[in-house]
């Protein structure tokens, strides 16, 4: 039988309901999704619906009793919300939507999403990708960020806005797609290696220190 936890729900204020977040990769809905959300949340009387930062639907006050059959009726996947794993990736909408994008957020975004999502690394993990460099996804305090410029994307590293906020480094510029997803990849592997447990990206880059880290990676 699952944990509590490994069913996504999180205990609330009042010590007796819970609350659940769905998937929702880069924040992309439907009507049908939108329609199953709150035909799930009136059913089981959910307390609140909260758009998260990470772009997902939090269904807060939910009984215990009732976890299994709101997952079972929502038939959608827990959002990483906790623990030490790769957190769900924001992105903007980039040259999909927006007039000021100079590369494809959503669809980098998406592609990220899909391979990295839920990952268990030695600490917390966020990223975004932000299609232009006016970063509405917040790019430069992300663990992993990248922003679009007209030859390509630029990819920072070691940012957070946690305790001690931190501004990520720029590792490399002028990206093609198939080069930024093939340099993340390394850089999860280099983190997976040196990090200590618990240790976000940005303490151990200080740790290290940032020319060496940039060095290994190059």
């Amino acid at each position: 039988m699952l944990k509590l936890g490994e069913k996504g729900a999180i205990i609330q204020k009042d010590k007796e309901t819970y609350a659940v977040a769905p998937h929702i990769p880069c924040g992309v809905v439907t009507p049908e999704l939108l329609r199953k959300i709150a035909d799930t949340a009136e059913k089981y009387n959910v307390q609140a619906l909260k758009i998260t930062g990470a772009a997902r639907i939090a269904m807060v006050g939910i009984r215990e009793e009732d976890i299994d059959d709101v997952w079972k009726d929502l038939d959608l996947t827990p959002g990483a919300a906790v623990g030490l794993c790769v957190r769900s990736v924001r992105a903007c909408p980039g040259t999909t939507f927006c007039k000021m994008g100079q590369q494809d957020a959503l669809g980098m975004g998406m592609k990220l999403d899909e391979k990295y999502h839920g990952m268990e690394l030695p600490g917390k993990f966020k990223m975004a990708v932000s299609g232009c460099h006016i970063n509405c996804s917040e790019s430069w305090v992300r663990d992993v960020g990248l922003f679009g410029k007209p030859k390509g994307w630029t990819l920072v590293i070691g940012g957070n806005v946690g305790v001690t906020p931190r501004i990520a480094d720029e590792l490399a510029g002028d990206l093609s797609d198939a080069q930024a997803f093939e340099k993340i990849g390394q850089i999860m592997e280099y983190y997976q290696k040196n990090a200590k447990k618990g240790e976000r990206l940005g303490k151990m880059i200080d740790r290290i220190g940032f020319d060496v880290v940039k060095t290994e990676l190059a």
